[in-house]
Parts: structure tokens; C-alpha cells; sequence
């Protein structure tokens, strides 16, 4: 092994999905890494395969003191901490309207702020270091807006505005911070956000959120993204100073990133008059409603 690109990790969810094909990838290339998981159970084979290299710890992301349980084991195991891998989440297919404000919330407390946790939790060790990746799988749900999964794709937009500010932050301490943002992968994701939803859709709902429900259980089992060639992607940029805020994974999620971007662009075009009127000496009156857009026709 390398010595000098050797690597210490901490990667969450790794128990399952692209979590534990970024874990499997990592322990592969002779690095070391805690993986976190609901249940360390499942990662019994893994470590059975590569000993004191990988070490599992039963985490909660949603739980702040267990978060730092998780970043106190890492340095007490390697001694220290290069990359930081926030990749525990989950998502459930429904109206919003028909979504409890605990479910929303749940959603919420894990997709953002077990982000969050993780994050603070980390960044201590890698401020004293002055350096460190950060690499927060995100989702093009963080761009884009479909019926359906309202709260997870509200924190998916968060965590790439945090990806943002952040990286900004600590950007001269020698820390890089990318968000990655997948469309569909064959994981196990797809069926689990999907399950039991559809016979619970109001029907006033059925031409949006049914319908997106349709479409991805059609889809599931024939995704495009590949969990493997991701998880390759992730250990390429945990060795690379120059990373994107954003890095969009598969061809699927470039067809919804660049229509939601084009759709964006027209918008910002057509209201681009009304967007100037608003500052000081700007039109009043007819003046300032004459600017407004007529309504577009079907």
C-alpha cells in the first residue's frame, strides 16, 4: 500500500446501497475506515474481510452526541480523519399535504442535519490538520422539484446550499467540500422510498404525485447510475485538491438538471424587467405593472 495516499474515512450508512459500495471501495484500496450504520450487522463480512481497518460504530445521524462519539472513535482508531463521507439518508413518496409534520421532520433531521452533525463533528479534526475532504451525497433532487418527495428533496436543496457556504468557509484551511448529486442508482432505494405509497395518494394528487410514484417504481431495477463506478468517483476526488461545489452523476440526472436549468433561464428572462423595477427611482404605478409579463397561454 501507498503509505503516502493512504487514507482514513469516516463514511455514513454504510451498511447498505452506495454507502457500502464507497466503504467496499475504500477497504479495497488498503485504507482504513469507520462505517457507520443503524444496524453494524450488516457489515459483518466486511469486517471479517479486513480486520482493524474497518471499524463499524452503531450510529443515529440525528443524534448530535453520537456524531462526535463517531469522530472521537476515528481519531482514537487512525489517529485521524481525511474524508468524510455524509452519506446516510432515506426519502418516502408522498404529498405533501398527506405527509405528517413528524414525517416531514424525520426526513429532515436526517437528510440535513444528520449532515450537519457529522460535519461539525469532523471539522475540528480536520481544521487542525488544514485538510480534509467532506463529500456529501447530495441528490439532482437538490436541484430540481418533483411531486412527491417534498421533504427529501427540501434537504437535498439545503445540503448543496451548505456545501456551498461551507466549502467558502474553510476553503484557505486546506478543506475541500463537494456536493454529489445522482440521479437513480440500482440500490435499494427506489422500493424502499416507494413502498405502500400509491394506495394512499388523494386523488386529487394522482396526475403528479401518483404519477411520479408510477415512474419510479417503473424504474426501479433499471436505473442508470452504477453504485460502483460512483463509489469510484469518490475515492478519485478524495485525493484531489480542485473539486466542484456540485459534480451531477448519471445521464439521467443531467436530462433533469439541464431542463430545470432551462426552465430556470426562461423564467429569470421573461421576468427579468420586474426583477430591475424593484429598487429605488425604479417605475411606479402602470409604469412598474406594465412590466409584468403577460400570461403565457396553453
Amino acid at each position: 500500500m501507498d503509505k503516502t495516499s493512504f487514507k482514513s474515512w469516516i463514511i455514513t450508512g454504510g451498511g447498505r446501497g452506495l454507502g457500502r459500495a464507497i466503504l467496499t471501495a475504500a477497504l479495497e484500496r488498503g485504507d482504513a475506515v469507520l462505517a457507520t450504520a443503524r444496524d453494524v450487522a450488516q457489515l459483518a463480512d466486511l469486517k471479517a474481510l479486513h480486520g482493524g481497518r474497518l471499524q463499524p460504530f452503531a450510529l443515529d445521524v440525528t443524534d448530535e452526541a453520537g456524531a462526535v462519539g463517531a469522530a472521537t472513535a476515528a481519531i482514537a482508531a487512525f489517529g485521524q480523519i481525511d474524508v468524510l463521507v455524509n452519506n446516510a439518508g432515506y426519502g418516502h413518496f408522498e404529498a405533501f399535504e398527506q405527509k405528517t409534520s413528524a414525517d416531514f421532520r424525520a426526513e429532515i433531521e436526517t437528510n440535513l442535519f444528520g449532515v450537519v452533525n457529522m460535519t461539525r463533528a469532523v471539522l475540528p479534526f480536520m481544521r487542525e490538520r488544514r485538510m480534509g475532504h467532506i463529500l456529501n451525497i447530495s441528490s439532482v433532487g437538490g436541484r430540481v422539484g418533483t411531486p412527491g418527495v417534498s421533504a427529501y428533496q427540501a434537504a437535498k436543496w439545503a445540503v448543496g446550499g451548505f456545501t456551498e457556504v461551507l466549502r467558502n468557509e474553510v476553503a484557505h484551511l486546506g478543506i475541500r467540500i463537494t456536493a454529489l448529486e445522482p440521479g437513480g442508482m440500482r440500490t435499494d432505494w427506489a422500493g424502499t422510498a416507494g413502498h405502500g405509497a400509491a394506495s394512499a395518494v388523494l386523488p386529487d394528487y394522482a396526475e403528479t404525485v401518483g404519477a411520479t410514484i408510477a415512474r419510479i417504481r417503473a424504474y426501479a431495477g433499471n436505473e442508470v447510475g452504477d453504485p460502483e463506478r460512483i463509489a469510484l468517483i469518490v475515492l478519485e476526488l478524495a485525493q484531489r485538491e480542485d473539486v466542484p461545489a456540485h459534480l451531477v452523476l448519471g445521464t439521467d440526472a443531467l436530462a433533469s438538471f439541464d431542463e430545470a436549468e432551462a426552465l430556470r433561464r426562461d423564467a429569470h428572462a421573461r421576468w427579468l424587467e420586474v426583477s430591475r423595477a424593484t429598487v429605488f427611482g425604479g417605475p411606479d404605478g402602470e409604469a412598474l405593472s406594465a412590466l409584468l409579463p403577460r400570461p403565457e397561454r396553453d
